[in-house]
């Protein structure tokens, strides 16, 4: 290591598997793909309770240690960053807990089973003062990162409608699985895949000041929703709605938004992921939507990766997501508005909460966003 070597980050995780694997790969590209990175990571420990698993991926993701007790994490002088992955129930005392060691932490969405715990992981982890960052990787890719810059420069006009869609198939199946298991997950498909669309909606679009939805749950005996339907009011006067379900046979992925404004509209699908649908009142309506391949020099994150047309993949949305948590940490640049906050993470949670009680009540439902108090 030399003196212009980058400051390194020991980085502690909890959860091995499906976003273990994502999130592992992220930091290990980090620290060859964003040559200088804005902190060199150090993949120390990682934790889980199946030792035979957990210690597999230590050794295979390239950790120096592991454990199947979070607490030894947050008390590692070696940890700087702890990356909490774990099942929902899992979000609240890791994270406050390294928090309040003086940790900088990551956690996965939703952050929290409701939005009262959304809430409260909020406001403790605020109040040490250290970087906070809930993990809507979906605002790293790139389209969508061109889309937030298109709309900030007034290409749309007037934003009137948003539609988004999360559609995944593997929920059909009588499988034991965390999801379903309303202590263990919060919700279904709400907090799963809703949550990541709630989120969208509000980075794009604005705020969402009242709902009207309704959940429904079809496997028998399953104690989470199968699926959510809702329509939106944004603060800015647009409106729109909301669909997730992890029943759409032959979806596998197909997370879909379009946005309509007065000046053109903007559509999207995460399964064609380095593109963009753009279209402009002002050019031939003849010709309709113009497809963006986002892969030139001067598009969003394209700094790190290939020439013009050589595409990335949904893995790389998390080396984006995390090298901005380690800028934020260096003190280049904030967390918000582009990365997530814990109060983002919360603030999903109250929409959800909201869908909640309006499939409950039958009405619509106007939320109210809590705020720190000192």
């Amino acid at each position: 290591m030399t003196a212009n070597d980058p400051a390194e980050i020991g980085i502690g995780l909890l959860g091995y598997a499906f976003m273990g694997k994502a999130h592992s790969n992220a930091f290990r590209k980090i620290e060859y793909m964003t040559w200088p990175p804005p902190l060199r990571p150090r993949l120390v420990s990682i934790a889980g309770r199946n030792e035979e698993a957990v210690s597999e991926a230590a050794r295979r993701y390239g950790f120096e240690r592991w454990t199947s007790d979070w607490r030894e994490l947050v008390a590692d002088p070696g940890i700087g960053l702890l990356d909490n992955l774990g099942p929902n129930h899992l979000h609240a005392e890791p994270t406050i807990a390294a928090a309040e060691a003086g940790k900088h932490v990551v956690c996965e969405k939703p952050l929290g089973r409701d939005a009262d715990e959304s809430y409260e992981i909020w406001r403790r982890v605020a109040a040490t003062g250290v970087k906070h960052m809930c993990a809507f990787n979906y605002r790293f890719v790139p389209a969508v990162r061109l889309a937030r810059l298109l709309i900030d420069e007034g290409e749309l006009g007037e934003l009137r409608h948003f539609r988004g869609r999360y559609l995944q198939d593997w929920g059909d199946t009588t499988e034991e699985v965390w999801r379903f298991d309303r202590g263990a997950a919060g919700s279904g498909a709400l907090g799963d895949l809703a949550a990541h669309v709630v989120d969208l909606a509000r980075y794009l679009v604005g705020e969402i000041e009242t709902v009207g939805g309704f959940l429904r749950t079809f496997i028998p005996g399953r104690e989470v929703d199968d699926a959510v339907e809702a329509t939106v009011e944004f603060e800015c006067g647009a409106v729109g709605t909301i669909e997730a379900t992890r029943l759409a046979l032959g979806r596998r992925n197909a997370f879909q938004w379009e946005i309509n404004g007065t000046k053109g509209s903007l559509a999207f699908d995460m399964e064609r992921l380095n593109e963009l649908q753009v279209f402009r009142a002002d050019g031939d309506r003849a010709r309709g939507f113009k497809t963006v391949l986002v892969s030139e020099a001067d598009h969003p994150f394209w700094e790190h990766w290939w020439p013009p047309g050589h595409i990335i993949g949904w893995g790389d949305t998390f080396v984006h997501e995390l090298h901005h948590f380690l800028a934020a940490i260096a003190g280049t640049t904030d967390v918000a508005p582009h990365g997530a906050t814990f109060e983002d993470g919360y603030r999903a949670a109250e929409v959800c909460d909201a869908i909640v009680r309006s499939s409950e009540s039958g009405r619509r439902e106007r939320i109210e966003f809590r705020t720190l108090v000192p």
